[in-house]
């Protein structure tokens, strides 16, 4: 049975559903303590370059594809007429569906945060009881369960929506609000005492601490903060009209992605300063100390409640658009959205519960050494993603050719800026990649 692509109703509305893909708990959790392990301003500088480089190219390839072939990740490519390289959008949305199982665990916490700090559970406790709350919370077999439930419900409720009703309408509303909450919030941190030192640590740089290791935690941010290998750009470029300039349409998404990065790094880096904790405190820096860092501000519950909601509205815009690559495949197959956003959701979140059961009841079970949670990350992201972007690189960057170039620009022309692009694609891009995917497997 023929079914009726959708698209998006306005230029805005794609960059705004598209921008809030990127923009999750990569950008507002881990940027800022990476960040922290990593130098600070020379990290950032390093970041910035990588993103509008390299990770931009990427994502722009991503959209070539969709927009040209006006399908689902994975018929895209015998839509193109090149059926073999299919296989990048099966990894793709495989990616999505794992890590949208134990991200909505993970945004479950974030839920659960805040009501904890709307209802005060935090006052007056140090930082050795907040981290024993923490530790009580997610090994808990029933309430990280149930607050992940609800956070997949959310999600469901969305993608039933569609692409202009739901996915778009929700992109329009909850990404203002999103940068509303993190500009109070960074306007906070930095009128704290004492956040001076947290801004310059995060604002001038010391290139001195800039190794490797620096070089490799940047490209890696640089790659999964814009959602690419997981088939989520491929199916949002598909629902792009041809009048659409993707290079522009890219340009704007990978800004708006970082200016939340940027933004949630301005909130917390100086706030962890003026209390004086360490900000490289790794993954904990959310859930342990940035509670602690609340109860010692002025006003701490109020803005410690915005934050955890920001958090949860970033990982809502992220989980959208990791269940709609697998509603958009079933869909383009025939089958109604309602039902395969509801099958979708369900299976996802039943294969999250060994994840969260992974941080308590079952922390004892291990595959490879590592925890459900542990290698259905790795697994993701250290495999199923760096492999996913390669392929798309070299894909467009070969095998396409002058049709991705024309796809591109909707036929505006050739410039320097496209060919750097193709360069980029070709050469740089799938080196880079490589070196994330082998970094991340040693």
């Amino acid at each position: 049975m023929a079914v009726t692509r959708e698209h998006w109703g306005s230029k805005l509305g794609f960059i705004m559903a598209a921008a809030g893909s990127a923009v999750g708990l990569g950008n507002i959790w881990k940027f800022p303590y990476i960040t922290g392990e990593n130098g600070g301003a020379a990290f950032l500088i390093l970041y910035l370059g990588l993103v509008f480089t390299i990770g931009i190219s990427v994502l722009a390839a991503e959209m070539v594809i969709g927009r040209a072939s006006q399908s689902d990740a994975i018929t895209s490519f015998k839509k193109l007429e090149t059926p073999g390289w299919s296989i990048i959008g099966f990894m793709g949305i495989l990616a999505a569906f794992v890590i949208l199982s134990f991200y909505g665990v993970i945004a479950g916490w974030t839920i659960s945060y805040t009501l904890k700090m709307a209802t005060g559970a935090f006052a007056g406790a140090n930082g050795g009881e907040i981290e024993n709350t923490f530790i009580s919370f997610i090994s808990d077999p029933v309430s990280p369960l149930i607050y992940a439930g609800i956070f997949m419900l959310l999600t469901m409720l969305v993608v039933l929506a569609g692409i202009k009703g739901g996915i778009e309408r929700a992109g329009k509303i909850l990404m203002p609000l999103l940068f509303i909450i993190l500009i109070a919030l960074a306007i906070r941190g930095m009128t704290l005492p004492g956040a001076e030192a947290g801004i310059r640590f995060y604002l001038e740089p010391d290139f001195s601490k800039i190794d490797g290791k620096t070089v490799m935690a940047a490209l890696g941010q640089a790659f999964f903060s814009l959602s690419l290998g997981m088939g989520v750009m491929i199916t949002y470029g598909s629902y792009l009209n041809r009048t659409e300039n993707l290079g522009k349409s890219s340009w704007y998404v990978a800004f708006l992605d970082t200016t939340v990065a940027i933004l949630a790094g301005l909130a917390i880096l100086p706030a962890v300063f003026a209390v004086g904790l360490n900000p490289a405190q790794g993954p904990a820096l959310t859930f342990i100390t940035l509670p602690a860092v609340f109860e010692a501000m002025p006003g701490g519950t109020f803005f410690g409640t915005l934050f955890f909601l920001l958090l949860t509205i970033a990982a809502l815009t992220s989980s959208i658009s990791l269940l709609e690559p697998v509603v958009a495949y079933f869909n383009q197959k025939g089958f109604s959205r309602t039902k395969v956003t509801l099958i979708s959701g369900v299976v996802a979140f039943l294969l999250g519960i060994p994840s969260s059961l992974s941080q308590g009841v079952w922390g004892d079970f291990k595959f490879a050494g590592k925890g459900f949670l542990d290698l259905m990350d790795f697994v993701s992201s250290s495999i199923l993603l760096p492999v996913g972007g390669l392929l798309v690189s070299l894909y467009v960057g070969w095998v396409m050719g002058a049709k991705a170039q024309n796809e591109m620009t909707a036929g505006e022309g050739k410039s320097l800026v496209l060919f750097t692009w193709i360069f980029i694609l070709r050469f740089i891009a799938p080196l880079a990649i490589a070196a994330i995917l082998v970094n991340g497997l040693l």
